[in-house]
């Protein structure tokens, strides 16, 4: 059985063909710059050189008959035609209070995608494109949307509610969803089997850390607790987020800035974060790791702030669940970053976690348990495989 999984932003596109009798990766790649001159596709197929198209893509629909065309192209394709993709999966990002798991997609799922475009407006829109460019392409193929909050649908009303006056909650569901959820169901469950945690011992603390960061508390693969709130801007510090703040900063820069609301928003998504606190060098935590290194105090600053606010929030988490059977990190920083590892571990002796340090130098990009055997909680880097879990998911509910 072949799965197509989509992930469709705002301008860009990306996709992978996953063969899941062996959930083997056959092809993927990106399009970009949808709906902007200079569109261009590139697809990658194991072993072969990357086949590029560059031609115009008014829209998600083209982007999706371009993608098929790669797809089905005599020299660098992989499939004789369409008929052999069996289904879609989607990544979706919102799904408000009225799907909690992933389903499949009819009317009603897109107008509640639709319904979410308030919560979702850079995401929510380029997903249902994306989604409908599907059913335009292969009509009759069965399409499924893997909504990024489920993960965080499992919390108790305590822990996904605002202390604000309910009618809002009521009115407008304001609460916290929490995202990366495919991600922290993906890797919260995969460290149950790879530390083969048993029944009654699977409290899980996720750091998924990248340009865009957060943290989940598990157990037994359902979260008890998220970072991430309304939206992806609470939380921990990320590249160009600011994380979580004093709401009042925002009215407070209104009013001496002559901003609006929006505005405010756009800088604390998009000018803040360690990007703000480096003076602006660069939200690419590589490059603040160099200057950092080379004496650059505000990329110091910027780097301490991130480090301090995932302690922090590990440490939340270990009185959330009473301790920790496991500790796991993942996404582009946690998976790669040795250094970073060991910065936010170095915090937590506290609770008798203990690094094996050469091993957790040379692990990048690999699962590994990289604390000692008497760690009183046990320490994994494990990649996160957001699109194999979307397609586990579609192969589930497809048929």
């Amino acid at each position: 059985m072949k799965v197509l999984v989509i992930n469709a932003g705002s301008s860009s596109l990306k996709y992978q063909l996953i063969d899941m009798d062996n959930e083997s990766v056959i092809a993927k790649g990106l399009c970009e710059r949808i709906g902007i001159e200079g569109s261009k596709l590139t697809h990658k197929v194991p072993g072969k050189e990357d086949y590029v198209i560059e031609e115009a893509m008014p829209s998600h629909k083209k982007a999706i008959e371009l993608v098929l065309k790669a797809l089905v192209d005599p020299e660098h394709g992989v499939v004789a035609s369409a008929d052999e993709i069996d289904a879609i999966g989607h990544r979706v990002l919102h799904g408000g209070s009225t799907y909690t798991e992933s389903i499949k997609v009819d009317e009603d799922v897109k107008r509640v995608i639709r319904e979410c475009f308030d919560l979702g407006p850079l995401h929510n829109p380029a997903n249902l494109m994306g989604i409908e460019a599907c059913e335009a392409a292969m009509p009759g193929k069965p399409n499924v949307a893997v909504f990024d909050t489920s993960f965080g649908m499992s919390l108790k009303p305590y822990a996904y509610r605002y202390a604000i006056p309910e009618e809002y909650y009521n009115k407008y569901k304001i609460r916290r969803y929490g995202f990366h959820g495919t991600s922290h169901n993906f890797v919260s469950h995969e460290t149950i089997k790879y530390a083969n945690l048993p029944e009654g011992h699977q409290r899980v603390i996720v750091c998924h850390l990248g340009n865009g960061s957060s943290i989940s508390a598990s157990v037994s693969g359902k979260a008890v607790d998220t970072s991430m709130g309304l939206t992806p801007l609470e939380g921990v510090v990320m590249g160009t987020r600011s994380g979580s703040i004093d709401p009042a900063v925002v009215q407070f820069l209104c009013d001496h800035e002559k901003l609006s609301a929006d505005e405010v928003l756009t800088i604390l998504n998009k000018k803040s974060g360690v990007y703000a606190l480096s003076g602006n060098l660069s939200s690419d935590f590589r490059d603040l790791s160099k200057a950092e290194a080379e004496g650059n105090e505000k990329a110091k600053l910027a780097l301490d702030a991130f480090r301090h606010s995932v302690s922090k929030m590990v440490g939340a988490y270990l009185a959330v669940m009473n301790g920790a059977d496991a500790i796991t990190f993942t996404g582009g920083i946690g998976e790669n970053d040795a250094e970073m590892r060991h910065s936010i571990l170095s915090h937590l002796g506290f609770a008798g976690v203990k690094i094996d340090e050469e091993k957790n130098s040379q692990i990048h990009g690999k699962r590994a348990e990289i604390s000692t055997p008497d760690s009183a909680i046990r320490v994994f880097v494990i990649p996160t495989n957001e699109e194999l879990a979307i397609a586990r998911d579609t192969v589930r509910l497809a048929f």
